[in-house]
């Protein structure tokens, strides 16, 4: 089926000049009206096939939509995380704070974020995660005639391996303490907010990837249904200069 999917465009015209062919002979032979009238029955038969698959790949465009909307979801997710960590840390993280009662509490916050974000930028090396998301132009579905992106997409899909995915809990003991603290104290309270927020962000970027993953799971599990409009095509594509040839004859 790999054939068939990397070779789409050069097999329909094989085939079409196939059809070509044998419409010619057709001409030549000087064949009677019943064989016109079998290659018009030929026609409607495959194109009625061909509309099938058509419909079932619209289907199948749906789903790879879906995928395409997914990664523009995950690099929303990782801009969120980036951004928000990044303001923490140049706020909260860069100088002590003018109350010795909060410092450590504080302090814990900012070594929970630093180690969140060191997670996401071990993860930028692996093949599916920030080098997918941060795309110029995210996958806009699979074409008719795909390659090059999707391929690109599914070679890095297929070289993901979880065990080597970095995903931690933004919230243990020590962080729920240091909230408990902060959020006694109108004056630091705004720095809880901003953390939760922040753990809130790693969370969905961490659920956002997976769910990426298993859209692209989907999608692989029905990717035969390419190849099959691939040869309804290529049928359609050999029966047409048959239909040709009969409107031609029923003309003359």
């Amino acid at each position: 089926m790999g054939f068939i999917n990397d070779h789409q465009l050069p097999l329909i015209l094989l085939c079409f000049l196939a059809g070509s062919v044998f419409t010619a002979f057709l001409f030549r032979s000087h064949v009677q009206q019943r064989a016109w009238k079998i290659a018009d029955l030929v026609w409607i038969c495959l194109g009625g096939i061909g509309a099938l698959t058509a419909v079932i790949a619209g289907v199948y465009a749906e789903d790879s939509s879906r995928l395409s909307r997914q990664i523009d979801i995950a690099y929303s997710a990782t801009r969120t995380f980036d951004r928000d960590a990044a303001r923490f840390r140049l706020a909260h993280c860069e100088v002590e704070h003018p109350a010795p009662a909060f410092r450590a509490a504080i302090r814990d916050l900012c070594d929970k974020v630093e180690f969140l974000s060191a997670s996401t930028a071990g993860n930028a090396e692996l093949p599916l995660f920030l080098a997918v998301t941060e795309r110029a132009a995210p996958l806009q579905g699979l074409n008719l005639f795909f390659g090059g992106e999707e391929d690109g997409m599914e070679d890095e899909i297929a070289r993901f391996d979880e065990a080597e995915f970095l995903a931690f809990e933004p919230r243990d003991a020590r962080t729920d303490t240091a909230v408990a603290l902060l959020r006694q104290a109108p004056s630091v309270a705004g720095i809880a907010a901003e953390f939760q927020v922040i753990a809130g962000s790693y969370e969905d970027l961490i659920g956002e990837v997976m769910h990426l993953r298993d859209e692209w799971d989907v999608l692989e599990a029905n990717s035969a249904i390419l190849t099959l409009q691939v040869l309804a095509l290529c049928l359609v594509a050999f029966a047409a200069p048959f239909r040709l040839g009969k409107s031609i004859v029923d003309l003359m």
